[in-house]
């Protein structure tokens, strides 16, 4: 069987920037990691990492390029991990990171299963739409919104005003 997925870039401008591909669904994680990256023009050669998703987007266990865990063996691997060992019609979804220095992040997504095609060639791209930016899209976080107009000394205490305080200064 080949799957069809579409991998989609996490951006924030106004054009959308997407792939649509085909691969084997025997072929490893690794091999969707290199076409990923020839379809959108990187040259390969930063760490990337897949991470299992829900319907939500919700990122789950990764799969990366290499074992860094501190427990050798532990980790699941992209090339030792089969398309069809974390993708199927029911798990339709990854999150895909590339280069954790920019962090490139695409959404991944099972379009379609189809039959494998006498003769053609696999990977393939098959529709390319926008232009991948000259810098990755930056992240915002919900988290820093919420402390941007915090300050840790704002509270109208007076460290220098041991009168006020409720404590025995010779307590011990």
């Amino acid at each position: 069987m080949v799957y069809r997925f579409r991998i989609i870039l996490d951006n924030d401008t106004e054009d959308d920037v997407f792939r649509d591909l085909e691969i084997r669904e025997t072929d490893t994680l690794e091999d969707l990691h290199n076409s990923i990256t020839q379809a959108f023009g990187f040259d390969g050669i930063e760490m990337a990492s897949f991470y299992l998703s829900d319907d939500e987007w919700n990122q789950g266990e990764e799969i990366p390029m290499f074992d860094t865990g501190d427990v050798q063996g532990e980790v699941r691997l992209m090339s030792a991990t089969d398309i069809n060992a974390v993708v199927s019609e029911s798990k339709t979804r990854l999150i895909y990171v590339y280069d954790f220095f920019n962090m490139w992040t695409f959404y991944v997504e099972l379009a379609e299963i189809i039959e494998e095609v006498e003769g053609a060639d696999y990977p393939n791209l098959m529709f390319v739409h926008g232009q991948i930016p000259t810098e990755a899209p930056q992240k915002t976080f919900e988290a820093e919104d919420e402390f941007d107009d915090y300050n840790e000394f704002d509270d109208d205490f007076d460290v220098d005003d041991y009168d006020s305080l409720d404590f025995d200064e010779n307590w011990n």
